[in-house]
């Protein structure tokens, strides 16, 4: 039965620390084998004017943003081709590595690069799983691929799996597998 206390400045919304909370589970639970009912976080808030560091009052930095929102926010607007807002939430030396494309760095080449593929591709998500890497937050996703190939034949319920790296609230890389070229392979044979 692990007991886990973090102390905080007060300023964090109900969003960060419910986050924080999961989080500090989900770390527990990477070492000891305990369910997460059996595992009990305690988060103490503590006015600014009682810490001090380096002899100075000092406040909180405020919460990351949810790494699962950015990334779901990317692809719908990737989806939609709101190529502005996509390009918003990439940060510097962001890269894609898709399957026959490896370092692609921008939205643009990565569309020139899918077009003889498919007229479109849409996802549906089965989940979205975040955990802290090395200096970065990484995020995956996974779901089944649905869209039309150039000839205008539908598919669906293709696999895929994206990986996501995100810096400083930004997306730095994105790797994906899927089973397009299989899938395709297949129905020509």
């Amino acid at each position: 039965m692990p007991i886990i206390e973090a102390h905080l400045l007060i300023g964090y919304d109900d969003d960060a620390k419910t986050r924080l909370g999961k989080a500090l589970t989900d770390a527990v639970q990477l070492v000891v084998p305990a369910t997460p009912d059996a595992i009990t976080v305690i988060l103490h808030e503590m006015p600014t004017a009682h810490y001090m560091r380096g002899g100075t009052h000092r406040s909180g930095a405020p919460a990351l943003p949810d790494p699962c929102t950015i990334v779901r926010d990317y692809l719908a607007a990737m989806e939609t081709r709101d190529l502005d807002s996509a390009r918003a939430m990439l940060g510097d030396g962001f890269v894609m590595n898709f399957p026959g494309a490896a370092g692609l760095t921008t939205l643009e080449a990565l569309i020139a690069w899918s077009k003889p593929r498919y007229s479109f591709v849409k996802k549906t998500y089965d989940a979205f799983e975040a955990l802290q890497g090395d200096g970065c937050a990484v995020v995956y996703v996974r779901g089944t691929l649905f869209g039309e190939w150039p000839d205008g034949t539908a598919f669906e319920g293709i696999r895929y799996i994206d990986r996501f790296e995100i810096t400083a609230g930004r997306i730095t890389r994105q790797d994906v597998w899927n089973d397009i070229a299989e899938t395709k392979a297949a129905g020509a044979a």
